[in-house]
């Protein structure tokens, strides 16, 4: 299972960790990922994604899974979220 969130695409970064003596040695940062489930409200349906906290404040901030997907772009989503993106749009145009 890859280190990516499948709604922001971040994944993990790469720094130094410094000791008290100021030693310097390579870290990596990783992000903080969760499974959580999520509803669509035009599909009807709740998806499993593993995003991370971070874009999970951004989903519940703009108002659930479907404006979140409608406004993010699709460089940064996984293939599961674009999919879902494609889902939602469809049933909107039919709506």
């Amino acid at each position: 299972m890859s280190r990516v969130c499948e709604l922001s695409g971040k994944g993990p970064m790469v720094g130094n960790k410094i000791s008290h003596a100021n030693n310097k040695s390579k870290r990596r940062f990783l992000p903080n990922l969760n499974d959580v489930t999520l509803l669509s409200d035009v599909l009807g349906q709740s998806f499993k994604l593993r995003i991370s906290s971070a874009a999970l404040r951004t989903v519940d901030h703009r108002g659930g899974l479907d404006a979140f997907l409608s406004k993010a772009h699709d460089t940064e989503l996984s293939d599961k979220a674009l999919k879902i993106k494609k889902d939602i749009e469809k049933a909107q145009a039919a709506a």
